[in-house]
């Protein structure tokens, strides 16, 4: 199952992919069976239930509606760096033992085609392409041979870094949490449509077209099931919790001379199977939530 988040005219909505189409209702409509968020907090039971019912919704005009994140209020999103080794060897650290977690907040998300924004104190805006994980079961020391039926589904993200407020202390929670930074989406896939931990699919980051970040899920150093079971050593997971699983190596940071982004560019993260997430950079105080061209 392939849902979106959207919103028309103010209201919100959901779709759901059937056949070679999107359909969807939305709020004040028949058929309208909740937010993303609410269907989320059900679990896959809601999912389904959701899907079930918008199958023969209206048929959506994409050009009408605004995607938003697949979720809008996550409980919690955590972050993991270093994950890819040949990232970390190009960010100039040695291979951590352990995860790196760190957190985003929701208020720093966006969506598909929604401007990612440079923020006016600094020009060391970064692309970082990632897979996002949802969890659908929650819990606390969840063993790794069950951490992943613990998953709902998966989407992209591309976890924007102010790289100059990154690094103004040992702790990267600033220069990661800039409004209108961490772009989400534009799908939440369920897992029974991917490989198992979405193994062996591929990722891939292009600015302005041209191929920036590429690997492979396999190359995580910590997969899916060692980041929930890590994770949940410390943190009672809740249903819609989301973990941001790494991003390998290519960051503009780490290139001579370094390739931040800059208000025009637009910026695509590719995984196959799960999704093309889309933004153009604009300046802040330029208009925001512009569609990408």
């Amino acid at each position: 199952m392939r849902f979106r988040s959207l919103r028309r005219s103010g209201a919100l909505g959901v779709g759901v992919f059937v056949g070679k189409h999107w359909r969807a209702a939305f709020e004040n409509e028949t058929g309208y069976v909740g937010s993303m968020d609410q269907l989320v907090a059900r679990g896959r039971e809601g999912l389904v239930e959701a899907f079930r019912s918008l199958r023969e919704a209206p048929l959506l005009d994409e050009a009408a509606v605004e995607v938003l994140p697949p979720l809008r209020t996550p409980p919690k999103i955590v972050c993991v760096g270093l994950n890819y080794s040949d990232h970390t060897a190009e960010s100039g650290y040695k291979q951590p033992e352990y995860p790196t977690f760190f957190p985003r907040f929701a208020s720093s998300l966006i969506g598909h085609d929604v401007a990612m924004v440079r923020p006016r104190v600094s020009d060391t805006l970064d692309f970082e392409g990632e897979l996002a994980v949802v969890i659908g079961v929650g819990g606390r020391h969840i063993t790794k041979a069950d951490a992943l039926s613990h998953v709902l589904g998966y989407s992209v993200f591309n976890d924007g870094s102010v790289r100059e407020y990154q690094f103004k202390t040992p702790q990267w929670t600033i220069g990661k949490n800039f409004d209108s930074t961490g772009s989400f989406g534009p799908d939440l896939v369920t897992t029974d449509e991917l490989p198992e931990g979405a193994a062996g699919l591929q990722i891939e980051t292009r600015l302005n077209g041209e191929v920036v970040q590429s690997a492979s899920i396999d190359q995580l150093i910590f997969d899916v099931a060692t980041l929930i079971a890590t994770l949940s050593e410390a943190v009672t997971l809740e249903v819609g919790d989301v973990i941001v699983t790494g991003t390998p190596s290519g960051i503009g940071h780490a290139r001579n001379p370094k390739l931040y982004m800059k208000p025009g560019d637009i910026c695509e993260v590719e995984i196959e199977r799960v999704g093309l997430l889309r933004n153009r950079i604009l300046d802040e105080g330029e208009a925001s939530g512009l569609r990408a061209a």
